[in-house]
């Protein structure tokens, strides 16, 4: 219930605010027919009361002069104040001279008397009046005429009659006005009320709408977090896994290893003795076996980075450092063949590992080298953009290359250990995962963005505070 009282209330202040404006609009339309049907008036002056014509035409000209007088004041505050009694005021002025008229002609007898019905309905189709301002502009017009006709001297018994004819139709066109003005008003009222609810519900509607859309919006970057989380727990289950098979297996490989590294050594030494025409094919048969050697140290080397993540410090590392000891250790694969583009801030750094970050650096560079031997270029030169910058309290840095980027059905698996697309012999796959752990120790997150045949983006995010 109080909350309806409270709604009539707002709506019933709208709605004076509202009828005050088009009131002055209303006004002014009055103010403009009272300026223009006064003047036009003496085309009838002129056939009914010719011997007048000069005496009425000064009092038109009166009510015009208040007419503007009236429409001047509108237009100030005062009117915008007291636009209801300007409004009653508006439809007194053109029945005062028509009663003036009906006094200096026959009274009761004078036709002019029809002006003041006139007078009257244009108060009902014009002014937009309560009912209390109908009942005191009807009852002023006919007080007016009463008085024209009382002060011209004694009523005959034809005038009376004319006088008590011409009161009763006044009397009825009164009523009328008062009637239709409250009718109007109250179908105005009624109009302005569902308008005003019916805003309302759609601006409510709206508010909702836009917290909806809001909270969807919520919805679907909580969505993308989990489902980013998830990822990572993923990923990071499958590097525990990795670190526990690669502490397996490095164990294992570890002797034999030693063993075979040891009969190398004796077995180099002995080669002296081995007849010379044999020599040569010994020394060959040696040193693939070193080769061999070497490159299962590598990949023992490569494993152990599972096996213990997160053993080295941070600290705060010059990116421009790392990327240039990137770009000088493969400077022999990229000089005269690749243009690197640098946009670097001055003095941007990283929270990392510097040994590591350059070891992530160069991988991602070799990637891109190798990538890019796989595509034809036409008119277009091989290019690796690198570029730094600060945002969302993160420094960012990211590696773009116009290879044949990397293919859809490939993206989600780039980053899990042993994954590759090189022929058999050219990697191991471990590359990217070994990326992600040493960026993952930071506090970092790596991405990638590719468009097959086009381009190739990986990005590096640190936090500013470790």
């Amino acid at each position: 219930m109080k909350d309806h009282i409270h709604n009539d209330a707002e709506v019933l202040r709208s709605y004076a605010d509202y009828e005050r404006e088009i009131t002055l609009k209303h006004l002014r339309v009055g103010c403009y027919m009272v300026m223009t049907l006064m003047p036009v008036g003496v085309v009838l002056d002129y056939f009914v009361y010719p011997d007048k014509l000069g005496y009425f035409f000064k009092l038109r000209l009166l009510s015009v002069v208040f007419a503007g007088a009236v429409w001047g004041v509108l237009r100030t505050w005062i009117g915008k104040k007291f636009h209801y009694l300007l409004s009653l005021m508006i439809a007194v002025i053109p029945a005062f001279f028509i009663c003036w008229m009906i006094y200096a002609t026959e009274g009761p007898a004078s036709p002019y008397y029809a002006g003041l019905n006139l007078v009257l309905l244009a108060i009902a189709l014009v002014m937009r009046w309560t009912v209390g301002l109908s009942i005191a502009g009807s009852l002023s017009v006919i007080a007016m005429y009463v008085g024209s006709c009382w002060f011209r001297g004694p009523l005959s018994s034809a005038h009376f009659a004319a006088l008590v004819n011409n009161l009763y139709f006044l009397a009825l066109t009164g009523v009328i006005v008062v009637a239709g003005g409250r009718l109007h008003r109250t179908l105005r009222i009624r109009e302005f009320t569902l308008r005003f609810e019916l805003d309302k519900n759609k601006q409510a509607l709206e508010q909702s709408n836009q917290k909806l859309d809001s909270q969807n919006k919520e919805l679907a970057d909580t969505l993308q977090k989990l489902t980013e989380a998830e990822s990572q727990l993923v990923q990071q289950e499958k590097m525990a896994s990795l670190g526990v098979m690669s502490a397996g297996i490095i164990h294992e490989i570890n002797n034999p290893l030693n063993f075979a590294t040891t009969g190398l050594y004796t077995l180099r030494k002995k080669g002296k003795y081995v007849a010379p025409d044999q020599k040569a094919e010994f020394e060959d048969i040696v040193k693939d076996i070193e080769d061999g050697v070497s490159r299962v140290k590598n990949i023992v080397s490569d494993l152990r980075m599972f096996t213990h993540p997160g053993s080295d410090d941070l600290d705060e590392v010059e990116v421009t450092e790392a990327v240039t000891s990137a770009l000088r250790f493969l400077s022999n694969e990229w000089k005269d063949r690749v243009r690197i583009e640098q946009n670097l801030l001055e003095r941007q750094t990283v929270r990392a590992n510097k040994t590591k970050l350059i070891h992530v650096l160069t991988n991602l560079l070799q990637n891109s080298l190798d990538a890019m031997r796989e595509k034809s270029f036409n008119g277009e030169q091989p290019t690796i953009w690198i570029e730094g910058r600060v945002e969302r309290g993160a420094s960012i840095l990211t590696l773009r290359d116009n290879g044949p980027g990397i293919k859809s059905e490939h993206l989600g698996k780039i980053f899990d250990p042993f994954f590759t697309t090189k022929d058999v012999g050219a990697g191991m796959g471990l590359g990217l995962s070994i990326c992600y752990r040493i960026v993952q120790e930071s506090n970092g997150k790596i991405s990638v963005r590719t468009e097959p045949g086009k381009f190739c983006e990986f990005t590096l995010e640190f936090p500013l505070k470790g």
